[in-house]
């Protein structure tokens, strides 16, 4: 059976079901970009729907981090080392009306050194190299990017290289699942649990919200056959109302994971109370980095001045990585907001849902690509 043949028996299972509607839940943005690219959310039946959640690093960084890490790419011999969507996200923009809200571009094209990596490990290269510039790493992410920049700043910390340091802002993505599994917002009936991270954590995180919150879970790839392999047994998961977590790609996730990344955050990081963009503080959903490592911790070893944090007017990002709202009813969407101006995180990132939405708007149709 080919990949297409298989998403197609997928789908006529969850058009077969007779069941109460069921409202199920992403949280990884891989899986945002790929169902909206395979119109998955058009070909589900009437029954089913798919939300997108916080499951985009860039778009859940708080304005604040942004503003911080414009204030330090304008201090003197400072390099800002960043992956590429952070960019354009916009900063707090300042009283005037008519001064566009700041980005690391901007702050790029005022003269300040900010370059786009691709890696963590880049980051390091560049700090070997130019040893008289401080280079400062943002470190964006969710439990998918934390060993790669735990290892980097654990490795900067054995080579001495006192010129690199991380401003972190680091995320973990059960924390999240579980504000959301008791929002009375949603009523979600399941989460499709994101493949990336679960590599790295494994299956057992996933566990206290099938016990607590009786909610199915089910770890899925990528391609549309697995996202709807997830989304059958979230289905019958709900149908039978017995929750649990179910790994439909165990040829990547295993029990406990990837121990030597887990070990290499582990002993990078430390849990600390985050803010989400849209969720706000969560207690313990975020990682810091260890005192042990200060003397590469960019919020400790540079005192800047920073902006009262406040959002572009009228940008509904905030709703939209909760769930509560469809890009395509937030006002600015289409309008205002479009990938070449964009006001609002979700719109910049290749994993956020304005732009998903914005790349593949889908009419009711047929069968995914």
């Amino acid at each position: 059976m080919t990949p297409r043949e298989r998403a197609a028996a997928l789908l006529d299972a969850l058009r077969r079901r007779r069941g109460r509607p069921l409202v199920f839940m992403e949280v990884c943005g891989t899986h945002t970009m790929a169902a909206a690219r395979a119109g998955l959310h058009a070909a589900l039946p009437d029954g089913i729907r798919l939300l997108s959640g916080p499951g985009c690093p860039v778009c859940v960084t708080p304005v604040g981090y942004v503003d911080h890490a414009i204030a330090l790419s304008m201090l003197p011999g400072v390099v800002v080392a960043t992956f590429g969507d952070l960019v354009r996200v916009p900063g707090s923009r300042p009283k005037s009306r008519e001064t566009a809200f700041p980005t690391l571009v901007r702050a790029r094209a005022g003269g300040a050194d900010v370059r786009v990596v691709y890696s963590p490990l880049d980051a390091l290269a560049l700090a070997r190299s130019q040893p008289n510039r401080e280079i400062v790493f943002l470190g964006v992410g969710f439990e998918t990017t934390a060993p790669a920049i735990g290892a980097a700043l654990l490795r900067a910390a054995d080579e001495e290289l006192h010129n690199l340091s991380v401003l972190c802002a680091l995320k973990t993505i059960p924390g999240a699942m579980e504000l959301l599994a008791s929002s009375p917002d949603l009523r979600l009936d399941g989460f499709l649990c994101p493949g990336h991270v679960s590599v790295i954590l494994g299956p057992e995180p996933y566990e206290p919200l099938a016990r607590k919150h009786r909610l199915g879970c089910a770890i899925a790839g990528f391609e549309p056959a697995e996202i709807l392999r997830g989304i059958v047994s979230l289905a019958e998961q709900a149908d039978s109302a017995s929750p649990r977590v179910d790994n439909c790609y165990g040829g990547a996730v295993r029990p406990g994971g990837n121990p030597r990344a887990r070990a290499a955050m582990d002993r990078a990081f430390e849990p600390c109370d985050s803010v989400w963009r849209g969720l706000g503080m969560l207690p313990g959903s975020g990682l810091a980095i260890r005192p042990a490592f200060a003397a590469h911790d960019a919020a400790r070893r540079f005192e800047v001045r920073l902006p009262e944090p406040v959002e572009p007017p009228g940008c509904r990002c905030g709703d939209v990585l909760r769930g509560v709202l469809d890009p395509a009813q937030c006002p600015l969407f289409g309008t205002i907001c479009t990938p070449d101006e964009p006001q609002g995180a979700c719109m910049v990132s290749s994993e956020g849902s304005c732009a998903a939405r914005w790349h593949y708007r889908q009419e009711p149709s047929g069968e995914p690509q």
